[in-house]
């Protein structure tokens, strides 16, 4: 699950437990009126209000904390660009010698360099308007020219231009 769906069913969470709360801080306060008006015979005194509101105000202190977290969830940066640029980090820029290569692999070989010699295959794929079947046909062929290395991240391929 993407981090933005776990920050906005933390926020969702957050609102019903509130509702929660709230429901249950009116409650409290009918019964101990209710007693401290026996008790005491003044409500208004009775020192059951203060741990009301003690239990009150920890709960939506809790909540904030957690609504905290689920908005710090969906304005995060997904981790798939951390990849990238570790990669892009660690590869050095060459010269390629790409008279060999068909017109569809030159495309491919020159998208990479101005890439930062790393893609992921999907984007390589929208970018170059080619579809699934053929962008891996091609991708197999750079790998067995040995031009390109594929690398598995999860349920993506990240396509490396090999040093």
């Amino acid at each position: 699950m993407e981090n933005k769906h776990v920050g906005y069913l933390l926020i969702g969470i957050s609102i019903l437990v509130i509702i929660i709360v709230l429901m249950f801080n009116s409650t409290l306060k009918e019964i101990v009126t209710s007693s401290c008006t026996l008790a005491h015979g003044d409500s208004t005194s009775c020192p059951m209000y203060e741990t009301i509101n003690k239990q009150t105000y920890i709960a939506l202190g809790v909540i904030g904390l957690l609504i905290i977290v689920s908005l710090v969830l969906i304005f995060s940066k997904p981790d798939e660009k951390i990849v990238i640029k570790k990669i892009k980090e660690k590869q050095i820029k060459k010269s390629i010698d790409k008279s060999k290569l068909e017109k569809d692999e030159k495309e491919v070989i020159n998208f990479l360099i101005n890439e930062g010699n790393a893609v992921f295959q999907k984007d390589l794929m929208e970018k170059l308007e080619i579809g699934k079947v053929k962008m891996t046909r091609l991708l197999d062929k750079l790998e067995a020219k040995q031009f390109i290395i594929r690398k598995r991240r999860g349920m993506n391929n990240i396509v490396v231009l090999k040093e």
